[in-house]
């Protein structure tokens, strides 16, 4: 992939760090997107590694359709790991847009290195079948509501304003 066509965004990056990322041609998004991004009809990559729950749940909503879910691959923290970590009526209230496609996504795990086991223990490749996703039902298609998070105690992600 050409470096100009990689966007990069993290709220932390420092100003020498994001001078050193466009040195290198890389394209920083301006603005704190809180991961919702969408695709634009390109298949593409997301590198998300030891992201907040949030940032997935609303990428997910960004492209909530089969087509546009289709063509992302995302490489980040297990959705299986998700699932089995959080209690279903959370997942189902704050991360909904995990929660019904966890039927349409196809998962394999990174093998895991020795010597950083517990940095990179749960990471995943992540991609939506187009077959897959378009079994759901059409009910889970339907509702496209913006995530907010008003009841969600454990936010992981750097919001707009801050």
């Amino acid at each position: 992939v050409p470096p100009a066509r990689c966007a990069l965004f993290d709220p932390a990056f420092s100003a020498r760090e994001a001078a050193a990322l466009r040195a290198l041609g890389l394209c920083l998004l301006p603005e704190n997107e809180e991961g919702k991004h969408g695709v634009g009809g390109a298949a593409t990559l997301f590198y998300m590694v030891h992201c907040g729950k949030a940032l997935y749940n609303n990428l997910l909503w960004s492209n909530w359709s089969p087509a546009a879910l289709s063509k992302l691959v995302i490489i980040g923290n297990s959705f299986r790991g998700i699932e089995e970590r959080l209690l279903s009526r959370i997942l189902e209230r704050d991360y909904s847009y995990i929660a019904k496609v966890l039927k349409g996504v196809e998962e394999v795990a990174l093998p895991s290195h020795p010597r950083y086991l517990d940095t990179f223990n749960d990471t995943s490749v992540h991609w939506f079948p187009l077959d897959k996703l378009q079994e759901l039902s059409p009910e889970v298609w339907d509702f496209v509501e913006e995530p907010m998070y008003q009841d969600c105690e454990d936010l992981e992600i750097i919001r707009k304003g801050e």
